[in-house]
């Protein structure tokens, strides 16, 4: 497995590394000794599944507040997405700093998504299938999110949204949300 560093501090991108015949491929997703060694989360509770069925559909921002904070681990198994996380951490060096990543299912890329992180994603593909392990279990007393189009951080996304829950619409705008200090904002990240 081959991990790349982001530009937001402890995400990283994990690609694997596979052995190819003439059957196909086999490839190693995930190692607890190889995630140990870049000190990243080796324990997921939740394994999920998401369906989005037409192109442009947005599902986020979303992340757990502490104690119930989560690191995730993303991987598209069909079509593609525009994967986006946001640095929430008031101590960290690119706080409030966002990045978005292609992943497909022909580039095979994961990317590891810290605890403190929002993270959301717009189908790039119709029938743009996603799974994720997920490390802490899901409590909906802590779940938090933001809005896609919030002008804090002015995320640039590739398509106009063709759906989205009127959860996700309805997020309060991040300077509504009680958080500790102010950061500065930045764009990271070409659209595929």
């Amino acid at each position: 497995m081959h991990f790349e560093k982001t530009a937001l501090q402890d995400a990283w991108l994990v690609e694997s590394e596979p052995a190819q015949d003439n059957r196909g491929f086999f490839a190693r997703t995930f190692c607890v000794r190889e995630f140990a060694t870049h000190d990243l989360a080796t324990t997921f509770v939740q394994h999920s599944i998401s369906l989005s069925k037409l192109r442009g559909t947005l599902r986020g921002m979303h992340f757990q507040r502490a104690p119930h904070a989560e690191a995730k681990l993303v991987h598209c198994l069909n079509g593609g997405i525009w994967d986006v996380i946001i640095d929430l951490r008031p101590g960290s060096p690119t706080y409030r700093r966002w990045q978005g990543f292609e992943l497909t299912s022909a580039n095979r890329r994961q990317l590891y998504v810290p605890k403190g992180f929002a993270h959301g994603f717009q189908a790039l593909t119709d029938d743009a299938e996603v799974h994720y392990l997920i490390s802490a279990f899901f409590a909906p007393q802590a779940a938090g999110g933001l809005r896609y189009d919030d002008p804090a951080f002015a995320i640039d996304w590739p398509l106009p949204v063709t759906a989205i829950s009127e959860k996700d619409k309805a997020w309060p705008a991040y300077l509504e949300e009680p958080k500790p200090g102010c950061g500065t904002q930045s764009q990271e990240g070409p659209k595929p």
